[in-house]
């Protein structure tokens, strides 16, 4: 009898091989909840829309057939879904198990380990302070007035090294004593929510330490927005990459206050600001009060990327930085930034609720917690970059400082 299919998860990497030996779809996690990476193979690949909660086995077997062009397909048939299964890639038992163990192994380790060291950047330390240190010679002079923080990209490093240097070159020795309040981008996290971790934050420099205290006083007074240990922190590099670059500056031993900020859906796609979803006031709010109170003792680094234009991210055109559609976005993206630049965060949020976002600005959230947190901040551009990360897709970015 036939059975109904397990959905495929959402989320989920689908990358066309670019090996010409080897066509085919590639499937990833970028969740690592499974380490497994699938490549399947051109016949095959329509066959995965049957993989929808919907469809059943006979309209799976129907499909191969019609693909392969053979009436014995039951053999392919039962190794396309167990090795679906078997790599974590369906939302079945086999899935949750490996989700929910993930999850326990996080939440019970004394340390966030690093995630992308060895990928996006050198795992060998001294190779990685070479690496860096080629990154940060030579840029601008250290802001002349007092600054409250900085915001830098958080693409790979080798692809906004010179925004990085932007950023962190606003930084002399005098800031080396704070606490950094990092406000990342939470790419995988949930929306209308704070992500927060008790771990300190090791990256092949060493172990960057957390202000627990700080973490503690935002959960007990936001519980609804918070999410404690949050997960995403195990795989996220929008506040690893800025962990780095601190403690290339400042030494391994920082104290960091990390947060995970998650993408103000409820108010980008159903109307209101974002501080109206049931607990963001009030985590804004504290985290405004820890601001005020504890003054000169923090510093605040926002991890952010900018607008994601082209093939990659969905648009039916390609982007080619600083050309053609490209010059519109920048138009776009500097009218963002003078909002920033006057402490404007209602504009700002304006600016982003724009189409839904249709610049996919990823920043926006953190940047909008961040002014709302200090009502006071001032945005000053040091750099303005766009990037191609891929031949058809740009992502852009910036360096500013706040006082």
């Amino acid at each position: 009898m036939p059975h109904e299919l397990p959905r495929l998860r959402l989320g989920l990497d689908f990358i066309p091989s670019q090996d010409p030996e080897r066509p085919g779809l590639l499937i990833r996690d970028p969740y690592k909840f499974s380490e497994a990476m699938l490549l399947v193979p051109p016949p095959i690949v329509s066959s995965l829309a049957c993989f929808d909660g919907e469809k059943t086995s006979l309209d799976l077997r129907q499909e191969l057939v019609h693909s392969l062009g053979e009436i014995q397909v039951g053999d392919i048939e039962k190794h396309l879904l167990d090795t679906l299964s078997q790599a974590g890639f369906l939302e079945d038992d086999t899935f949750a198990a490996m989700r929910d163990q993930r999850i326990k192994e996080f939440a019970a380790a004394p340390i966030r380990e690093s995630s992308h060291a060895g990928a996006a950047y050198p795992n060998d330390p001294d190779a990685a302070r070479q690496e860096l240190a080629q990154y940060l010679n030579g840029g601008a002079s250290p802001s002349p007035e007092p600054l409250i923080g900085i915001a830098a990209p958080h693409v790979s490093p080798f692809g906004g090294w010179q925004t990085y240097r932007e950023a962190y070159g606003a930084l002399d020795n005098s800031y080396s004593n704070r606490t950094f309040v990092i406000l990342g981008t939470s790419h995988y996290g949930e929306p209308d929510c704070f992500g927060l971790t008790r771990k300190p934050f090791r990256t092949p420099l060493g172990a960057a330490l957390c202000d627990t205290a700080l973490v503690d006083e935002l959960a007990a007074k936001a519980p609804t927005a918070v999410r404690m240990e949050d997960y995403c922190h195990a795989i996220e590099h929008s506040i690893e990459f800025q962990v780095l670059f601190l403690q290339h500056l400042f030494g391994p031993d920082i104290r960091i206050l990390p947060i995970l900020c998650g993408a103000y859906a409820r108010s980008l796609y159903h109307g209101g600001m974002p501080e109206h979803a049931p607990g963001v006031d009030r985590f804004l709010g504290t985290l405004g009060e820890i601001a005020a109170r504890e003054s000169n003792r923090l510093f605040f680094v926002l991890g952010i990327d900018m607008a994601h234009m082209g093939a990659r991210y969905g648009d039916p055109f390609p982007a080619f930085a600083g050309q053609a559609h490209m010059l519109n976005v920048e138009q776009r993206d500097r009218q963002r930034i003078e909002s920033l630049a006057a402490g404007d965060a209602p504009a700002f949020w304006d600016q982003v609720r724009q189409n839904h976002d249709d610049l996919k600005w990823c920043g926006s959230a953190p940047l909008y917690t961040f002014l709302k947190a200090l009502p006071q901040a001032r945005a000053t551009l040091r750099r303005y970059e766009q990037w191609n990360i891929d031949p058809k897709s740009v992502v852009s970015f910036a360096a500013l400082a706040f006082h």
